[in-house]
């Protein structure tokens, strides 16, 4: 069994708790007071078999930022924790989702190089009360807390809501891939480590 790790950040701005598991977990419950945020976050979580729990509390009625992109930022430090703590993971994730319209590919290297790319353009500004400029702001955070060299590319897509679900949908597979338990070895790099 995994043990658990738990990161907090507490600021003026946002409360921030994630518990992680690791792959091949069950997720458990998901509530940053946002509730198109949630869905997302529920949908990487479950389609990539992540273990993790997120309570989040912020600034919200100045705007959700703050808490979408902390969020990503503690998310990413309970990541590279569980990567840190392991001595032998694939490192690579791949995904390709579709949902209905829209086509996205997540793909990720865990060897702690962060890097970020996103290539997604959302036709509806909002879906619902959410502003999908905030998307990349986690996706950002995540990638750089993460240690992660992350590239999002939406191939096409007429629906925001579909762009944004597969896109976090295929995020959970490629990362939950590449956190997976390499079945012999160690965490495969050219030096030798991926810890620094």
């Amino acid at each position: 069994m995994s043990e658990t790790i738990r990161i907090e950040r507490n600021t003026k701005e946002t409360e921030i708790c994630v518990s992680f598991e690791g792959p091949e977990s069950l997720p458990g419950t998901i509530s940053t007071e946002v509730p198109f945020f949630d869905h997302l976050l529920t949908s990487m979580a479950f389609h990539g078999e992540l273990g993790f729990t997120i309570s989040a509390r912020g600034d919200i009625e100045v705007d959700p930022h703050h808490l979408v992109e902390d969020t990503g930022l503690v998310l990413g430090d309970a990541v590279r924790s569980y990567v840190l703590k392991k001595n032998a993971i694939e490192r690579f994730g791949h995904a390709v989702i579709p949902m209905d319209d829209a086509l996205v590919e997540v793909t990720i290297d865990a060897g702690g190089r962060p890097y970020f790319y996103m290539n997604a353009l959302f036709p509806q500004s909002m879906c619902g009360n959410f502003d999908t400029a905030l998307l990349k702001e986690f996706f950002r955070a995540f990638a750089v807390r993460g240690g992660l060299n992350l590239h999002i590319d939406a191939r096409y897509g007429e629906n925001s809501h579909h762009i944004a679900e597969a896109a976090f949908k295929a995020l959970g597979k490629a990362l939950g891939n590449a956190l997976k338990k390499k079945a012999k070895g160690i965490t495969p790099s050219t030096k030798g480590t991926i810890s620094v």
